[in-house]
């Protein structure tokens, strides 16, 4: 079929989340704008084996759910108070109550009712069964940690060590909000440059390329569905196969595969995630006076882990 000359709307492009970002906390009053980690250069590891003969491991920058902490369910707004600051291992041979509300994705447009979306573990049991790959005795939680130095000096090395000591090949690295994806970049950096070939599954493609992913499967989602829609288990299964051929198949760093599928046909919902043209003073007022709160519970939470 040949082209038409009726293009796509501007809009209807990969969010550019770093500046729509950085203008967001600039209109609720934050004049100090955050630097992104940006590297022009990428490690890279090719797998040492055939992926049906390596042991694969998930990383996610999902949380357990603690029924102590407060409204994490689907529509829950920003919850501090189930953040983490420490990194975390479970059991890849059981299920998992893993949650997004402690972190910024799209609570517009993603239902957060099908963890599948976000936590693929589930899908990775199965793929393992297949014969895909070896499922690592477990998977670990990346702190979605603003500041870099903490995630490249403490967290990384420390999914590192984990990774060793499970004798692991190989890494799917899930991130869910913007500065997840950043986190997520960095652990998948360090693993790389220490042997351990990664992928990382996302949704924010100029915060994943700004860091230097060595391998990149983006899906043109909201935030919270790198992984697939919500309740349809075909597009679940079908990005993790991409994703795993990204993983196979890369000849060198920083590549990046774009999945063909679509959210929906029109592309609207792009123009919605902090799109401050969209939002009247009064809700600017509303999202400061609710982030000053948050940020004093995320700081006793910091405090109480140890790493204020």
């Amino acid at each position: 079929m040949s082209d038409s000359p009726y293009f796509a709307p501007d809009y209807d492009a990969p969010i550019d989340y770093m500046r729509r970002t950085r203008e967001y906390y600039l209109a609720l009053g934050y004049d100090n704008p955050y630097r992104w980690a940006h590297y022009v250069d990428a490690p890279f590891q090719p797998l040492k084996k055939p992926l049906k003969e390596s042991r694969v491991t998930l990383i996610t920058t999902a949380a357990l759910y603690q029924p102590d902490k407060g409204d994490q369910g689907p529509g829950a707004p920003y919850n501090a108070a189930a953040k983490y600051y420490n990194v975390f291992s479970g059991d890849t041979s059981v299920d998992h109550d893993m949650r997004i509300s402690h972190i910024g994705y799209d609570r517009k447009h993603t239902t957060a009712t099908d963890s599948n979306t976000w936590f693929p573990l589930p899908l990775m049991r199965s793929f393992a069964k297949q014969g895909r790959f070896e499922l690592a005795p477990r998977f670990h939680g990346a702190p979605t940690n603003r500041s870099q130095r903490v995630t490249i000096e403490t967290d990384a090395p420390e999914i590192l060590a984990r990774c060793r000591e499970d004798g692991v090949d190989a890494a799917v690295v899930v991130p869910n909000c913007p500065v997840c994806h950043q986190t997520s970049t960095l652990v998948a950096r360090h693993l790389e440059r220490n042997g351990i070939p990664t992928v990382v599954m996302g949704a924010a493609k100029d915060i994943v390329e700004f860091a230097g992913a060595p391998r990149f499967l983006f899906s043109d989602f909201p935030l919270g569905n790198a992984c697939g829609k919500p309740h349809e288990s075909d597009t679940q299964r079908f990005t993790l196969d991409l994703a795993l051929k990204v993983l196979e198949s890369s000849v060198g760093p920083r590549t990046t595969v774009q999945s063909p599928l679509r959210w929906t046909e029109d592309g609207d919902w792009k123009n919605d995630y902090n799109n401050l043209a969209r939002m009247s003073p009064e809700e600017i007022a509303r999202r400061r006076a609710e982030f000053d709160k948050i940020k004093q519970t995320a700081l006793k939470q910091r405090q109480v882990a140890g790493v204020a």
